[in-house]
């Protein structure tokens, strides 16, 4: 286990520049390895040594979850792309032609789904409000500026645009002035988002100045913050020089009167394996914190009933709350990691069989779509049509939630939009 020394983190992060010498770890040999450096110039690639020492099972490569979790695949692009890009790295082509070759593939990855630059960013005027998302009527999402990078990249993750060094893909503000004056010139926001990259790779100071101010939101009904911190670096919470200061200000936050809500990422039930995890969890909600776990299905990781019935298991008895089984996003390398709906659902379904009703909490396969999280609720038949049938657990019109509705059946579909209305044109 890594520990703090001498008052220091004991942090190691790793980076695109030490890909080749841990994929040497792994045994791959001179193409393989170049052609995931060729992946990771589109895709970003960040981990640090307590996933590479303690998470992944070296002997296992490359079949084991948490590796594929972190490290790049060569056929997560299309063939074609990696190529094109492994050729240039071959031939030691000149670092602006790789980054020009990097943006077109990447431009072709859907960067930033659901709308996320043109619908959900708030305007004063014809100004857009930066580091700003206001999706649904009662809550606000806000990137901290600090905080848009992670303690490691998740190889799914669907904000991957924030970490390429695009400025133009990129979400970030560092003006709390803005976004309380915003919250409170809109009376229906009753809850903040911390989000990012990972809000918990900023230090308790820089946290407190963007937490502080909220608390002053008398309409403020929760402050939430989106973390894969537990997962990735329990020792935030544990051994970090300020790890009792942020306990603090988690307690700080409850005590104002606001419900304090950790939306905490498990992927699969190795991440909650170590003693340190158990450790973080159960100081974390001693501050009063209510730990939701939320996770994405994705193939080849966690795409399996057994692993989820595991884990929901594991969080209840943690005395944390399993909250969504997400659907993967349309973007970056979805069709490498995306379970068809049909089988999301069969999945959901088979490990929701398998716990109590204290872990019916969980709610999914969920998508987080334009209008808002489309929710597959199941497959039946209706009037000799085999449909889907879904319901909008959250939509940018509340009158839309709750309803349900319905679509044709579509064994091959991954996302909303491959799906057709059933009964209507």
């Amino acid at each position: 286990m890594i520990l703090k020394q001498n008052g220091s983190r004991g942090f190691r992060a790793y980076t695109s520049k030490h890909l080749d010498e841990l994929l040497q770890r792994a045994g791959l040999d001179d193409e393989e390895r170049l052609r995931i450096r060729a992946v990771a110039t589109v895709l970003p690639f960040r981990t640090n040594a307590y996933v590479v020492d303690e998470l992944i099972d070296w002997s296992d490569i490359p079949d084991d979850p948490i590796y594929r979790l972190v490290f790049p695949q060569a056929d997560m692009l299309p063939e074609a792309d990696v190529s094109r890009i492994a050729g240039l790295l071959r031939d030691e082509a000149a670092k602006s032609e790789i980054t020009a070759v990097a943006h077109d593939v990447r431009m072709k990855l859907n960067p930033h789904p659901a709308g996320q630059l043109q619908l959900n960013v708030p305007r004063v005027g014809q100004e857009p409000i930066q580091g700003l998302q206001h999706k649904y009527p009662e809550t606000v999402l806000f990137f901290p500026k600090q905080g848009q990078t992670c303690h490691a990249y998740c190889t799914y993750c669907f904000r991957w645009a924030q970490f390429v060094g695009e400025p133009d893909l990129k979400m970030a503000s560092d003006d709390i002035e803005r976004l309380v004056e915003y919250v409170r010139a809109h009376p229906e926001v009753t809850s903040v988002l911390l989000t990012g990259g990972d809000p918990m790779i900023m230090g308790e100071p820089v946290l407190r100045r963007y937490v502080e101010p909220l608390l002053e939101v008398e309409q403020l009904e929760s402050i939430r913050i989106g973390t894969k911190s537990l997962g990735y670096w329990p020792q935030r919470y544990i051994t970090d020089p300020d790890a009792d200061d942020t306990l603090r200000l988690f307690s700080r936050v409850v005590e104002s009167g606001k419900n304090l809500a950790f939306m905490a990422h498990f992927s699969h039930p190795r991440e909650i394996e170590p003693p340190a995890v158990q450790e973080a969890v159960r100081r974390i909600i001693d501050t009063g914190a209510v730990i939701r776990t939320q996770a994405p299905l994705i193939r080849s990781i966690n795409d399996d009933p057994a692993i989820w019935t595991n884990m929901w298991r594991r969080h209840l008895t943690m005395g944390m709350v399993p909250y969504y089984m997400f659907v993967e996003r349309d973007t970056g390398p979805q069709d490498y990691f995306a379970v068809p709906l049909a089988r999301a659902y069969e999945i959901f379904r088979d490990a929701y069989a398998g716990v109590s009703g204290l872990c019916r909490t969980v709610r999914g396969p969920s998508m987080s779509a334009t209008p808002g999280k489309v929710c597959v609720d199941g497959v039946t038949e209706i009037a000799g049509q085999k449909v889907f049938v879904l319901h909008l657990i959250q939509a940018r019109d509340p009158e839309l939630v709750g309803r349900p509705f319905f679509a044709r059946y579509d064994p091959h579909a991954t996302w909303l939009t491959d799906l057709t209305p059933a009964f209507a044109d």
